[in-house]
């Protein structure tokens, strides 16, 4: 086996967890801006809608609390932003200001795919992993 292929196997399960928790944590952070950033929405708008989504889906991909059911929603939400208002303003992302939702709904399908990961608080509460 390779450097790498060894690196990874020793390193791996710190890597994803840390990229869960950014992401997780970053996507929190853009729920909670909706409601008490500098604009605030109403819960009741469409905004509102995504804003408690974000909050949700964040807070459990951070802890590792059904990470793919909150990747999942995460995902859904992220290619509605995309197609409801970045794509109708124009084909390049970069143009459009949808990289940020097309970068989630990617980072979203990796933890769809490989779930909390080895340090979770799912495992910890539940004892495995349901979703």
């Amino acid at each position: 086996m390779g450097k790498c292929t060894n690196w990874v196997k020793q390193w791996g399960d710190v890597h994803y967890l840390i990229f869960r928790v950014l992401v997780g944590g970053m996507f929190l952070m853009h729920g909670y801006n909706k409601f008490w950033g500098a604009s605030p929405v109403e819960l009741t708008s469409l905004m509102g809608l995504a804003g408690a989504i974000e909050l949700l889906a964040g807070l459990g991909i951070l802890v590792g609390f059904f990470g793919r059911l909150a990747a999942t929603g995460g995902a859904i939400t992220m290619l509605v932003a995309y197609l409801k208002v970045h794509a109708t303003q124009g084909w390049s992302p970069l143009a459009n200001g949808g990289e940020l939702a097309l970068l989630y709904l990617a980072a979203f399908l990796v933890v769809m795919m490989l779930g909390n990961g080895k340090w979770n608080l799912e495992k910890s509460l539940l004892n495995k992993e349901t979703f």
